[in-house]
């Protein structure tokens, strides 16, 4: 999680020094909230991201008039289980389960007095990282994996004034491909997979403070 952490902050405050100088108005937006599970299906079997909490943070610089240029990094800690008629006839734990997420994108602004809705989607890459795999079930690690992943947004920020805000959002989150899961074993030593692949939705809820720099 760590190197994650750092190189999420990294594109962030290098999009911030860059975009400094052409802008008028820079928004910063930490976040805390709840991001539901998903689960993937392969016969009458699955594997499954477990519900989790939610933080992250969002840089956004006016490009125009209310339109914002931003970049995201949001972490959830979550579990990821597993229901197999191989391995696992009822559902248990996998493994633990660090997702990180880095995005560039935009958000499109319809001010109405202290209300500022909006509308947003983004770019970038999610970081799966398993750890304390469930060794019952498998016999070696579950490597991490990087894929392109996109989102969408969309809510309102409640100014309280010039400076400072509440931000309430709803978000959709595709991580592209996402599934693919190798678990070691078998008799006399053989290995076997599961393998899925899929486009999947990961969505919740944030809140956050909203601060305008200007």
């Amino acid at each position: 999680m760590q190197k994650c952490t750092v190189f999420g902050i990294a594109i962030i405050v290098t999009g911030l020094f860059s975009f400094n100088s052409l802008a008028q108005t820079i928004e910063i937006t930490p976040s805390y909230g709840y991001q539901f599970g998903s689960k993937l299906g392969y016969g009458s079997n699955y594997i499954k991201i477990e519900d989790s909490d939610q933080f992250g943070i969002t840089i956004g610089i006016e490009a125009d008039d209310d339109v914002m240029i931003e970049a995201s990094y949001f972490h959830s800690g979550t579990e990821l289980s597993i229901r197999d008629v191989f391995y696992s006839p009822s559902e248990q734990k996998l493994s633990d389960l660090s997702v990180d997420w880095i995005l560039v994108g935009g958000a499109k602004y319809f001010p109405s007095g202290n209300l500022r809705p909006f509308l947003g989607g983004a770019l970038g890459a999610v970081i799966f990282s398993p750890s304390n795999e469930n060794t019952s079930i498998i016999s070696r690690s579950l490597e991490n994996s990087t894929k392109f992943a996109f989102a969408f947004k969309g809510g309102v920020n409640i100014m309280i004034s010039e400076q400072i805000g509440i931000n309430l959002q709803g978000n959709l989150m595709f991580p592209v491909s996402w599934g693919g899961v190798y678990i070691g074993g078998g008799s006399g030593g053989a290995s076997a997979g599961v393998g899925v692949s899929s486009t999947t939705i990961i969505g919740g809820f944030t809140g956050g403070l909203v601060f305008r720099i200007n």
